[in-house]
C-alpha cells in the first residue's frame, strides 16, 4: 500500500482584477469599517468578462504540470469541486481534458463534486482513497477547487471573491494525510442554496448560516477529540495541533470558529489557556448549546481569551482569503496555501488542523502532518511556485463602479449564448486561458494568452 498519501505539489490562480472593500463600503454607503472590521476582508477579486470556472481551472492545472515538470501521462485521476454550474450535464473535468488529450493521454478517471463550499474536499477525499486502495495504478491524482463567488446587489455582495487551486495528489508527500484522524456532520438544512438556475446569484439565510457553520465544527471537533482519545489515550486540545485552518466566507467568522474550539476545550476541561482565560470563560460552562450560539458575551469574550493563540495558531493562514475574499470550494485550500506561503520553512514535522463546510449541510474536520519533503515535491518549493506574494502584487484594483458595471453583464450573459467576449486579456499574465466566445449551441471556447510576449500566435483551444 502506498503511505504518506497526501500534496505533493500545489498551484493557485484568482483573477488580476479586485476591488478594495474599504472603496466598496463608501460606495455602498456603508457604515466605515462594515467590510472590513465587520467582516475581516481587505479586497475581492473577481472574474472580467474573459475569464471563468473554466479558464482559471484551465490556467492552474497547466500550470501545475509546468512548473513541477508533470508528465501528463503520469495523471490517472482528476476530479473537480465547484458549485459553480456552467452546464448542469457537462462536468468541468471534461474540459480540462483537452491538456491531457494533446498528450496522448485520454485514461483518467473522475468528474465533478459539488455541495456548496465543501465540493473540492470531497473531490480530494476520492483522489487520497484512490491512491490508498487496490484500484490505485500507480500514476497521480490531480484535485481542482474552481468557483467564482458572486452575489446580489446587498449585505452578502461583499463577501464575494474568485479563484482556482490545483492540488496534485500522490505517496511519499511533505503533506501527509492523518486519516485516522477526521470526523464529519452532515445534515439537512437550508442555510445557503441556488435553486434558480437562471441566475448565478444564491439565496442566502446569513444567520442561519453563521450558525450551521459554528453547530458543525463543534459537531466535528467533538468527534473528532472522540476518535483522537480512544486511539492515543489521552484528551485532544488545540495545543495538539501547530496550526488550524478554516473555510473562510469572510474573515471575522474564521476569528469566532477558532475562538469557538477554546470555549469547547475549556467546557471540557483540557484547556491550555491560562488561569484567567479560564476565568473569563468559567461564566458561560454551563449554557445549553442553542444558548451558547447565541450568546454575544461569549462571542465576545471566547475571541478575547482566544486571541494570542489565534494570533499564533490561525492568523498565518488568513492572507488569501482576506486579500482575494470567499472563493468557495477554493477558499479552505487558499487559507492553507497562505500558510505555506508565510510559514513553508517552519512546518515540518508540525499537525495542521483543516475545517472543511459547504452550506446545505457537509462538513469533515481532518488532519494533515507536514515533512519537508524532496525536491521538487518539498514545501519549500511549492511555497516558491506559488509566488502568492508576486501574484498579489501584480493585481489591477478597479474602481467599485467598474465592479457592478462587470457584474451586470455577467447577469446579463448567465445562461446565455451566441455572443463572443471582447477578447482583452491586457492584464492576464502570458500562459493564461480566457473566454473568446459562446456560440450558438452554447459550446465555449477558450484561447491562451501567449507566453512568448514577443510575437507568436495565440494558441486557441476547442478548435476556433
Amino acid at each position: 500500500m502506498a503511505k504518506n498519501v497526501g500534496i505533493l505539489a500545489m498551484d493557485i490562480y484568482f483573477p488580476p482584477s479586485c476591488v478594495q472593500q474599504e472603496a466598496l463600503e463608501a460606495h455602498d454607503g456603508a457604515s466605515k469599517g462594515k467590510y472590513t472590521i465587520g467582516l475581516g476582508q481587505d479586497c475581492m477579486a473577481f472574474c472580467s468578462e474573459v475569464e471563468d470556472v473554466i479558464s482559471m481551472s484551465l490556467t492552474v492545472v497547466e500550470s501545475l504540470l509546468d512548473k513541477y515538470e508533470i508528465d501528463p501521462k503520469q495523471i490517472g485521476r482528476l476530479e473537480v469541486g465547484s458549485e459553480t454550474v456552467i452546464d448542469k450535464s457537462k462536468s468541468i473535468k471534461t474540459f480540462l481534458m483537452q491538456i491531457f488529450e494533446a498528450h496522448g493521454n485520454t485514461d483518467i478517471e473522475g468528474v465533478d463534486s459539488s455541495n456548496a463550499c465543501y465540493g473540492g474536499t470531497a473531490a480530494l477525499f476520492n483522489c487520497v482513497n484512490w491512491v490508498e486502495s487496490s484500484s490505485w495504478d500507480g500514476r497521480y491524482a490531480i484535485v481542482v477547487c474552481t468557483d467564482s463567488a458572486v452575489y446580489a446587489e446587498g449585505p452578502a455582495r461583499p463577501t464575494g471573491g474568485a479563484a482556482a487551486i490545483a492540488l496534485l495528489i500522490g505517496p511519499d508527500a511533505p503533506i501527509a494525510f492523518e486519516s485516522k484522524y477526521r470526523a464529519s456532520h452532515m445534515s439537512h438544512v437550508y442555510d445557503f442554496y441556488k435553486p434558480d438556475l437562471a441566475s448565478e446569484y444564491p439565496v442566502v439565510d446569513g444567520k442561519l448560516s453563521q450558525t450551521c457553520y459554528l453547530v458543525a465544527l463543534d459537531s466535528c471537533y467533538k468527534q473528532l477529540c472522540k476518535k483522537y482519545e480512544k486511539l492515543e489515550g489521552k484528551p485532544f486540545t488545540i495545543s495538539d495541533a501547530e496550526y488550524f485552518v478554516f473555510h473562510s466566507p469572510y474573515n471575522k467568522l474564521v476569528q469566532k470558529s477558532f475562538a469557538r474550539l477554546v470555549y469547547n476545550d475549556s467546557v471540557r476541561n483540557v484547556s491550555s489557556i491560562d488561569e484567567a482565560g479560564k476565568d473569563k470563560l468559567a461564566p458561560f460552562a454551563t449554557l445549553s448549546s442553542d444558548e451558547s450560539y447565541q450568546s454575544r458575551d461569549l462571542e465576545k469574550a471566547s475571541q478575547q481569551v482566544a486571541k494570542p493563540l489565534y494570533d499564533a495558531k490561525v492568523q498565518p493562514t488568513t492572507l488569501i482569503p482576506k486579500q482575494v475574499g470567499n472563493m468557495y470550494t477554493a477558499s479552505l485550500y487558499a487559507a492553507f496555501a497562505s500558510l505555506i506561503h508565510n510559514k513553508s520553512s517552519e512546518l515540518d514535522g508540525k499537525r495542521v488542523m483543516m475545517f472543511s463546510y459547504g452550506s446545505g449541510l457537509t462538513s469533515t474536520m481532518f488532519s494533515l502532518q507536514f515533512r519537508e519533503g524532496q525536491h521538487p515535491f518539498s514545501l519549500t518549493n511549492i511555497a516558491t511556485v506559488m509566488n502568492v506574494g508576486g501574484k498579489l502584487k501584480s493585481r489591477h484594483e478597479v474602481e467599485p463602479e467598474k465592479f457592478i458595471e462587470t457584474l451586470k453583464l455577467m447577469e446579463h450573459r448567465y445562461g446565455g449564448k451566441d455572443f463572443v467576449t471582447n477578447k482583452d486579456c491586457s492584464l492576464l499574465e502570458p500562459g493564461t486561458y480566457y473566454l473568446t466566445e459562446v456560440d450558438s449551441k452554447y459550446r465555449r471556447f477558450y484561447a491562451k494568452k501567449p507566453v512568448e510576449v514577443s510575437g507568436g500566435a495565440t494558441t486557441v483551444v476547442n478548435g476556433h
